[in-house]
């Protein structure tokens, strides 16, 4: 599965390049605009910047980056969601210096993992905000990192700087996994390989051929957030417009409205977000909006659900939005983030595939009817880049229709990883048994997946699968089960996991409960009957324990996705067993 393109002009090897470029030929054009929203009913204080003042902005910053710390030092960007992080970011690039795109610390529940981050980083510069110099100082304290505030750096520092010549192999920012399935890494980015898969997703989202406006909430310490808000944009001199991730959750009709407001929109979510928004956008605010400007809708960071697909757009179709603006999506850090997806105006793909051939291995088409059928959305063909599945033991290439991990290769896939020789040869430097059907080094991506009518098909993680009596079996399978038992199980906020027994593997199923209800009016035995009948006749598995838990426990990524190896490792600390509760039924 093969797909080039030529690079789209003007060609440059570093995004500070191509910042000076639109200040010099587009200066008064909008570049960045953050929408604000200061308070719980406000409709928005938009701050924008344009190409000029961006670059005025980078400048400023870069210079005074230079003062403090040297050419290849890392930089760490703890800068709540706004032009402030985009203008940190960029000017650590025209420094020469490694970008470290983080969170401030008052994220809540990351503060262990932001300390660890640091930890592994070892900084030698943090940027945040004057707002929260203070915080970041005290959280920093024990690290000998000098701090500064971008919004304290005038724009007269700016002076005659002369930018560093940055050469597109060195390592322009460390992207850290998410940490789903182990703890996070830091994914060695080169400036070649962020322009790269800019050009990669703009071609793929039709952007290249058309101007688009980059709508987006997604964080910008998040792979997909920083790429398609920032190095897309900044690529193909497009205006983005951004807003904080917790003004979206607070009120999801926010971005649908960014969405109706822009022509030609373009934004990601993960698939959580359009179910959110079906279920918690009202009739009043779903009837000022008109969606039909909207180019694509990208869907990724999790498996893509046709269901959710057709809820999201049946509710929103009386507003004009067409179905065709959907977009399933695959992408992970080690390739910066962008390597497969549908394409904007085709009808989505999907596919009923027979549970049971699945877990051998084989992906066999089903009625999607049938109570075994496993419903799953194609996500598209890659863009610049060569992808194979790979039969993860032997290393030979899969035939269609046969399942095995997901390899990569292409001018995206990053160095390595930070300071972890051993991981890097093992994930970026895997070699095909046949070097006749792919020369060269290949990003193994741990993801499992299969080929159908020229379709790429994501099944799940590699680590995650659930390994019972010889048969396998996806987690996010059961998860969608377990769900779907019982109104008081909390949608996409479980984990299913095998943890050790004394006769083989065991199934665990953590969930938490419902927000609109609380524990004490909920049939806790009740409720475990269904979930284990219901896993065991889809499935044939039985979880040998369910655990309800408040909403807010079962650990998320800082991506927002549930970490399983973060819940299994609490369960089995006994983090969850709470005597004298109903919350845990063993069996």
């Amino acid at each position: 599965m093969d797909s080039r393109r030529p690079p789209l002009a003007p060609a440059f090897r570093t995004l500070p390049e191509y910042v000076r470029h639109w200040a010099d030929t587009t200066p008064d054009r909008r570049a960045f605009t953050f929408v604000d929203h200061p308070a719980p009913h406000s409709r928005g204080v938009h701050r924008t910047l344009s190409w000029r003042r961006l670059d005025l902005r980078v400048r400023a910053l870069t210079a005074r980056l230079t003062e403090e710390a040297e050419p290849g030092a890392r930089v760490a960007l703890l800068c709540p969601q706004g032009t402030e992080y985009i203008a940190g970011f960029l000017a650590a690039l025209a420094a020469g210096q490694v970008a470290v795109p983080l969170y401030p610390p008052n994220l809540p529940g990351h503060a262990d993992r932001l300390a660890g981050v640091l930890a592994d980083a070892t900084p030698a510069v943090v940027v945040t905000t004057s707002r929260l110099l203070e915080e970041v100082r005290d959280f920093c304290a024990p690290a000998p990192v000098r701090v500064v505030a971008v919004d304290q750096v005038p724009d007269s520092a700016a002076g005659e700087l002369q930018p560093v010549a940055a050469d597109e192999g060195a390592v322009a920012y460390l992207q850290y996994t998410s940490g789903s399935t182990r703890a996070p890494a830091g994914v060695e980015i080169t400036h070649g390989n962020v322009v790269a898969n800019a050009r990669q997703a703009l071609t793929a989202y039709g952007a290249d051929a058309h101007p688009v406006t980059c709508v987006g909430w997604l964080p910008l310490y998040h792979d997909m957030g920083l790429v398609l808000s920032v190095a897309a944009p900044v690529v193909r001199g497009l205006p983005s417009v951004l807003m904080d991730p917790a003004a979206f959750l607070h009120q999801p009709v926010r971005w649908l409205r960014l969405l109706a407001a822009h022509p030609r929109a373009v934004s990601a979510a993960p698939n959580f977000a359009y179910d959110y928004c079906a279920s918690a956008v009202t009739a009043e605010q779903k009837a000022e909006l008109r969606l039909d400007g909207v180019a694509a809708l990208i869907n990724g960071s999790e498996p893509v659900r046709p269901g959710t697909v057709d809820r999201f757009h049946a509710v929103f179709a009386d507003r004009r939005l067409a179905p065709e603006t959907h977009c399933p999506s695959y992408g992970l850090a080690e390739a910066t983030v962008f390597v497969s997806a549908a394409r904007p105006g085709e009808p989505l793909r999907r596919f009923a595939l027979d549970r049971d051939a699945l877990a051998a291995g084989k992906a066999l088409p089903t009625r999607p009817d049938d109570p075994r059928a496993v419903l799953l959305a194609g996500c598209g063909t890659p863009a610049g880049q060569r992808l194979r599945i790979t039969d993860p033991v032997t290393r030979a290439v899969l035939s269609e229709g046969e399942v095995g991990e997901i390899w990569v290769q292409g001018p995206n896939v990053g160095r390595g990883y930070r300071n972890r020789d051993g991981d890097t040869r093992h994930v970026f430097g895997a070699e095909l048994a046949d070097a006749a059907a792919g020369p060269g080094r290949w990003l193994r991506t741990g993801d499992l997946g299969t080929v159908l009518e020229g379709q790429l098909v994501v099944t799940g993680r590699l680590k995650d699968l659930i390994v019972v009596d010889g048969r396998n079996h996806y987690p996010q399978d059961v998860e969608a089960t377990a769900q779907d038992a019982h109104p008081a199980v909390r949608r996409d906020r479980l984990a299913a996991f095998a943890v050790p027994g004394t006769a083989g593997e065991r199934v665990v199923v953590v969930a938490e409960h419902a927000r609109s209800m609380n524990l004490a009016e909920i049939d806790v035995p009740e409720l475990v009957r269904a979930v284990r009948g219901a896993v065991s006749a889809r499935h044939g598995l039985r979880p040998a324990d369910v655990v309800l838990v408040p909403p807010g426990t079962v650990p998320r990524t800082s991506s927002g996705k549930v970490s399983r190896a973060l819940t299994r490792e609490r369960y089995l600390e006994g983090a969850y067993a709470r005597p004298g509760e109903w919350s845990r039924v063993a069996g």
